[in-house]
């Protein structure tokens, strides 16, 4: 790390290469800042001061807004060039399952409407408002798509126009290659499920020609012939399992015949979830910010266009999911309580204690009358869960990133297991980055707070966005695509939801 880290940032770029290594999300678009309203910060400690309220995304309707502009006349000409273009997009932009549509029988009004409704889905998703959950804390931008269509209709710039459409990122459009090649699967036939039964390594037979096989579908580097689980084949199998997110041992268990016996059809549906994803973001993100890729349980930090810190993460186990959503870190607390969620603690800490009696006690918790007769529980910081460090952010679910004394989840490859916060393989570190323009909390100040065992929040000189995050497709430059499981089941459901929109917005715009 370069002591320019997060201290001088240039202009925002619109596309920057992305890539995933492990299940690191380690690249991905720069955004400008978002103009959003203040909410409440999450609630604070009784030894710490409160901070003041920070901005997050706003959440404005996703229905494309009434415009002042007229609507253009097509030309013939222009007319059969938007029918195609239109009907190709909708299938390479993930907006369709089958093939093209025939639009050409639609009145130059309808074909408007077509491309109108093309282009909100394209640049800020196909979902209405009421088609997101409470979790899917990310809302896109309002988008009016009528002016840039009438310009580009009396300009005859209609596949500029078009082209400008989806978001300009690097890891959209690599998704966008990487539908492409599994249609291609899907269109020759797709795989057969393997049997389930361990494949090592030096074993021969039908079950290796099966397994070479199927590996060949994904990967061009494999030969698809061969009895022999020999070393070529061992190298793919630990590359299949790499872009799956497991552990990559070269044996054939259940979990990788788990993992490549899922359809085809379920992978092009996960992929175009992950394309809606995307057209949720805002067209730049901010050069200095925070990312968690929640799936994959992996925290990124960027400096402009560049990665330049990674670290394991513990996320939300499903039914504590963590929540996708978009803030700003401002300060941090060193040594901080931990206030118990009366959720955590009705169902986990006082049946403890009722059946354990002192068992509070010798956690470190304090039991807080709140005045009204009930009682919350917090937990000192010399025991905290959250360990030394705490990154709060203003967001409606109560959410933070923290450290944790339990380092051993983070030897895991599955590392869902928190009760929705992120837990940081490496809090230190992201501290002594975040406060290293802040004059006040260099090193030798936060070691003397973190000595004393005092709860102290240090405010930051420069705040930092934060992006969580539910990322389970992604693709390389080539579109070959890396994949982890879907833990919460968002992408079987976002996918019902785009299928059930664009089926209804069709039949809406050819009647």
């Amino acid at each position: 790390m370069t002591a320019s880290h997060f201290s001088v940032f240039g202009p925002s770029v619109a596309r920057l290469l992305g890539s995933l290594a492990a299940g690191s999300l380690v690249a991905t678009p720069v955004m400008a800042q978002i103009a959003p309203p203040s909410v409440p910060a999450p609630a604070a400690s009784t030894q710490t001061q409160t901070p003041s309220a920070a901005t997050v995304q706003p959440l404005p309707q996703t229905a494309i807004p009434a415009s002042s502009v007229a609507m253009p006349t097509l030309s013939d000409a222009q007319a059969r060039q938007l029918e195609t273009l239109i009907a190709q997009g909708e299938v390479t932009q993930g907006l369709r399952q089958g093939p093209p549509r025939d639009l050409s029988g639609l009145s130059a009004t309808a074909l408007t409407r077509v491309a109108l409704d093309y282009a909100h889905a394209v640049h800020v998703g196909r979902l209405d408002t009421a088609d997101f959950t409470k979790d899917w804390g990310i809302r896109p931008q309002a988008f009016d798509p009528l002016p840039g269509f009438a310009d580009a209709v009396r300009r005859d710039r209609l596949a500029d126009w078009v082209a400008s459409l989806p978001p300009p990122y690097a890891g959209y459009d690599a998704l966008v290659k990487g539908l492409a090649r599994y249609r291609d699967m899907a269109a020759s036939g797709g795989w057969s499920s393997l049997p389930s039964t361990t494949i090592n390594f030096g074993a021969s037979g039908p079950q290796v020609v099966a397994l070479r096989k199927r590996l060949a579908m994904e990967d061009p580097a494999v030969s698809a012939t061969g009895e022999r689980f020999d070393d070529d084949l061992l190298a793919a199998v630990r590359r299949a399992q790499r872009r799956y997110g497991l552990n990559p041992v070269g044996t054939v268990g259940g979990q990788t015949i788990a993992a490549l016996n899922v359809p085809v059809s379920q992978r092009i549906r996960q992929i175009m979830a992950n394309m809606e994803r995307w057209r949720w973001l805002p067209q730049q993100l901010e050069a200095k910010r925070v990312q968690v890729n929640i799936a994959a349980a992996v925290l990124t930090v960027f400096d402009g266009d560049n990665p330049v810190m990674s670290m394991k993460a513990v996320t939300g186990r499903p039914g504590n999911e963590t929540p996708m959503l978009v803030s700003t870190i401002r300060s941090i607390v060193l040594n901080p309580p931990w206030n118990v969620p009366s959720s955590i603690a009705n169902k986990e800490l006082w049946p403890k204690e009722r059946a354990n009696p002192g068992y509070l006690k010798r956690a470190g918790f304090r039991v807080i009358d709140n005045g009204d007769g009930s009682k919350r529980l917090q937990q000192s910081s010399e025991k905290s869960a959250l360990g030394r460090f705490k990154f709060d952010f203003p967001n409606d679910f109560a959410v933070y990133l923290h450290d944790t004394p339990a380092q051993s989840g983070f030897s895991k490859f599955d590392r869902l297991a928190s009760h929705g916060c992120v837990r940081l393989e490496k809090p230190a570190d992201l501290a002594a980055l975040m406060l290293k323009t802040t004059p006040e909390w260099q090193p030798t100040q936060v070691d003397a707070v973190l000595s004393s065992g005092k709860t102290v929040r240090a405010s930051m000189a420069e705040p930092v966005a934060v992006y969580l995050l539910y990322w389970t497709a992604f693709a390389n430059a080539d579109g070959q695509v890396g994949f982890r499981e879907d833990p919460y089941s968002w992408d079987a459901q976002l996918a019902t939801k785009i299928e059930a929109r664009s089926a209804e917005r069709a039949q809406a715009n050819t009647n």
